[in-house]
């Protein structure tokens, strides 16, 4: 029931698919798509750092009629700046100095590091009523997300996500250029992924996921060494395992992550 992105433009659904999409314009990552009265939408923006790696700039949220507007340390309702801890009409927003929650009573909950990871959990009410990054909802991999009318990529598909808007000024990635595949660094990546800390993790997620999106990391990051090109997959490992109820052990040192 959960759809998450992080690092280096990486995204997993709801129904469990796993794609790379580089897109830095506003897109829909998730929204209640049925045709009366939608109850939520959540839009996300990503722009590239000072270091050239990808973080999400703001979040936009609409809870029914309640707008948020989401910024490292600025938590932006109704075009107020508000304090948190903040509940209103069913909306519950905590901020840490790492995280921002957003708790909706509609059967959404929202976590952002104010960084490159977002996660939102969603009723399965909302089962086969969703459309955005996240896909369907439906519990079936791939089924509508990257084969309506024939095959298509995921960077046609997350073009197709995009939130048109007249004064945007944003180039979309090139659908005819496949993302680059990668079979380096698999035992690198393994081998972090399986360490003693993650014992509790194995049998909770899908691992060969992780170490995929771990080697398109270390790819990318072509040798550098700075920690975005690690740490931001394994963070989401750890974070992903909590969440299904497993307990990682401290796996952060000093020298890493």
């Amino acid at each position: 029931y959960v759809c998450s992105t992080w690092g280096n433009n990486h995204f997993k659904t709801f129904d469990g698919d796993v794609f790379q999409f580089p897109g830095l314009c506003e897109y829909n990552f998730v929204s209640d798509c049925r045709d009366v009265y939608k109850e939520f939408s959540v839009h996300i923006q990503r722009a590239l750092n000072s270091n050239g790696h990808p973080e999400i700039q703001y979040i936009l949220i609409k809870i029914k009629d309640i707008a948020i507007y989401l910024k490292p340390n600025l938590v932006v309702v109704d075009g107020r700046i508000v304090k948190t801890p903040y509940y209103s009409s069913g909306v519950f927003i905590e901020a840490s100095e790492i995280y921002i929650k957003i708790y909706a009573k509609l059967g959404m909950v929202l976590m952002w590091n104010q960084q490159d990871a977002l996660m939102v959990e969603l009723d399965n009410k909302f089962n086969n009523h969703t459309c955005g990054l996240c896909g369907d909802y439906n519990g079936i991999q791939i089924y509508n997300e990257f084969i309506k009318g024939g095959a298509y990529n995921s960077i046609t598909f997350g073009n197709m996500q995009k939130i048109s808007k007249p004064t945007a000024r944003c180039e979309d990635p090139d659908e005819t250029q496949a993302l680059p595949s990668c079979n380096e660094h698999r035992d690198e990546c393994q081998r972090l992924l399986t360490s003693p800390a993650f014992a509790d993790c194995r049998l909770r997620l899908n691992l060969e996921m992780y170490i995929q999106a771990c080697m398109q990391d270390k790819c990318a990051c072509n040798g550098k060494t700075d920690s975005f090109c690690l740490c931001s997959t394994i963070s989401e490992y750890s974070r992903q395992c909590s969440h299904a109820g497993g307990r990682p052990r401290e796996w952060r040192t000093e020298n890493f992550c």
